[in-house]
């Protein structure tokens, strides 16, 4: 595939194998934001974190990855896309192996800071599928390369739960340290690459990053919308593992794991919402989207019984939200995307980096909120976050403002 720039019209849209390959390649860069989540008891208990504070462990990984995307995702408007993407994924990997060797609790922070600073290579890279597309298309290869960037966050839980089981959570980091090396070489060969138009300096492309908050109000609308739908869905799935883990249900490692692939069956609203993108319809799914992220977290109160039944709700809670998050992620690119080639990278990093500060707040609040008031105060958390959006979203029709 040619090289290209801003948002050049080709003569042909992206071919399939690219999209495959993006797809992949997200999937595999943002797993490693995921690796820990289901695994922060054994881990605090190893490197001697308090239970209170287990959270942080995620929690610093999404700070890390919500700073790349302030300050790295952006260059994608200055430098050269592929050696970007490059240069980042070989920090992932001496970070993964830092963390693989990790014994103290210091060591392990720095390490899993470092994934999430350094794995912001996947938000260079789902702008390819817009940048080498046709408009009339773009929803539905957004969709497809978002498919591959959610299959990796909802199998990174439960393959890190099952190779935990198997050989210690220590395994989980090397061997994804062998995937990113294998991910190098491929990406190296068959990359195209992509050489934005030649602009302003760095600072100046950071300072920029203000104006577009300011003057874009679906940038600020949807950013709003995904950071609370995300901060439920980190909140849920930081919670749910201590709980299926405790008296309540008794559920080891490998169970807690299979009830993770539950949410796998939410990724395929990705490419269903890229194709009603397509069609003119995201401001409905995006209220459906919201409504369901609500309801996800209304099922435990709505339905009660005994363990069996808890868990039934629990699951369907899971893949409600996960197919919540996964459709709304979607419509909100389909529409950032949208606004200009040239400024591409720049919306995707500040809504990405919006939307991933809920998620931290999310998962720091996980841990915290289940040791102080149980599931229970979980779940009403959890329901508040896209409650506060649906109203936000309520707005937008009442003023018939473009949501897109």
């Amino acid at each position: 595939m040619q090289a290209a720039t801003a948002d050049t019209t080709l003569p042909h849209d992206i071919p399939r194998w690219m999209v495959m390959l993006l797809a992949a390649a997200c999937g595999i860069i943002v797993a490693n934001l995921y690796y820990a989540q289901p695994l922060i008891g054994p881990i605090a208990r190893a490197t001697g974190i308090s239970p209170g504070a287990a959270g942080l462990i995620v929690t610093l990984t999404q700070i890390g990855y919500g700073l790349g995307l302030l300050f790295i995702v952006p260059m994608g408007d200055l430098f050269e896309n592929r050696r970007l993407v490059l240069s980042g994924l070989v920090i992932t990997c001496i970070a993964l192996v830092g963390a693989a060797f990790a014994e103290s609790a210091a060591q392990l922070m720095a390490s899993v800071l470092l994934i999430g600073l350094s794995s912001v290579g996947a938000q260079v890279l789902v702008p390819y599928a817009a940048h080498f597309s046709r408009p009339e298309t773009r929803g539905r290869a957004v969709g497809n390369v978002m498919s591959g960037l959610l299959l990796g966050i909802l199998l990174a839980r439960p393959l890190a739960s099952l190779v935990a089981d198997l050989l210690g959570w220590h395994a989980i980091f090397g061997l994804s340290a062998v995937a990113v090396a294998a991910l190098i070489a491929v990406l190296s060969r068959y990359l195209p690459q992509r050489r934005p138009p030649a602009g302003m300096h760095y600072l100046a492309l950071l300072g920029s990053m203000w104006t577009l908050v300011r003057t874009t109000p679906v940038l600020r609308r949807r950013s709003f919308y995904h950071a609370m739908l995300f901060a439920s869905f980190s909140l849920f799935w930081t919670a749910s593992p201590l709980w299926l883990a405790s008296p309540d249900f008794g559920i080891s490692q490998k169970g807690i794991a299979l009830f993770a692939f539950a949410g796998v069956i939410g990724v395929i609203a990705a490419p269903i919402a890229g194709r009603m993108a397509d069609r003119g319809w995201s401001r409905p799914a995006t209220g459906a989207a919201l409504l369901c992220g609500a309801l996800s977290f209304l099922l435990p109160h709505l339905v009660h019984g005994g363990r069996e039944l808890s868990l039934a709700m629990l699951l369907l809670a899971a893949i409600l939200l996960d197919f919540a998050v996964s459709a709304n992620l979607v419509l909100s690119q389909r529409a950032i995307y949208a606004l200009g080639g040239e400024i591409r990278s720049r919306l995707n990093g500040l809504f990405m980096a919006t939307f991933f500060a809920g998620g931290a707040l999310g998962s720091a609040l996980g841990g915290w909120m289940y040791a102080q008031a149980g599931w229970s105060g979980v779940t009403w958390v959890g329901f508040a976050f896209p409650f506060v959006a649906l109203l936000y979203y309520l707005s937008e029709l009442r003023g018939g403002k473009q949501g897109l």
